[in-house]
């Protein structure tokens, strides 16, 4: 699957990697909200990110793909594993400046420790709570599409 939304603000293209509809929407809506620009797309597997990033397939086209300012990524995903998904961004010269933030329902201390030792820019557990989670995405897009500098 695949998804663009559009918001109000500086635009900055995020890459939403999460196999769980109900949760990418609430991502989406999220992020939405926080009245900022920026071109979510997302897609619901570990390949399919990698295709993505490496414009392989149905993302050949880079206007259809454009290279993600941020990438939000699930761990437990079909296909190819998010932990080996952030290996591979990380260990790519071109791509590893890209900043990926963990999100996801792990709070395995081997699993926080894996994705830093792969560099991680971030590892945020989603909140169960309804309102915690939105907390949770408020306060993410406030730092990476507000406060957060990045290169060109």
């Amino acid at each position: 699957m695949f998804s663009i939304d559009e918001v109000s603000g500086e635009a900055m293209t995020i890459l939403l990697v999460e196999d769980n509809d109900a949760h990418a929407e609430l991502v989406i809506r999220g992020l939405r909200d926080q009245k900022m620009r920026s071109r979510i797309c997302h897609v619901q597997d570990g390949e399919e990110a990698l295709d993505y990033l490496f414009r392989r397939n149905q993302y050949e086209d880079p206007e259809k793909s454009p290279r993600p300012g941020l990438i939000l990524l699930d761990l437990r995903l079909p296909k190819i594993d998010g932990l080996e998904v952030l290996k591979t961004i990380k260990t790519n010269e071109q791509m590893r400046a890209i900043p990926v933030v963990i999100l996801t329902t792990s709070e395995a201390d081997s699993d926080v420790k894996h994705a830093y030792m792969q560099y991680a820019n971030s590892y945020l557990v989603k909140p169960v709570d309804f309102s915690n989670f939105n907390t949770l995405l408020s306060d993410l897009g406030f730092y990476w599409l507000g406060w957060n500098h990045r290169p060109n």
